[in-house]
């Protein structure tokens, strides 16, 4: 088994920890145990990506046909003369 040491843990989370532990009447280091175990048990949850999920949201609704806009050439860059 192997074991870590969580230092500039804050005084209110480690206040928390003893009192949940308390709680459910097990040691801090059990109950850390456990909620570790717990968080790392779920399965993650999948990143998607944003412009398919607004797409997703939005494609019962039917989608908009927007007019091409005319675009003008680029203009020239600006020369500094020194």
């Amino acid at each position: 088994m192997a074991s870590i040491t969580i230092r500039n843990l804050d005084d209110s989370v480690k206040s928390r920890l003893r009192i949940q532990a308390a709680v459910h009447g097990r040691s801090m280091e059990d109950e850390a145990r456990d909620i570790l175990r717990s968080a790392l048990s779920r399965e993650p949850t999948q990143q998607g990506n944003l412009a398919e999920a607004i797409r997703a949201r939005f494609a019962p609704l039917g989608g908009v046909e927007l007019p091409a806009i005319p675009r003008e050439p680029m203009r020239a860059p600006p020369v500094f003369d020194e």
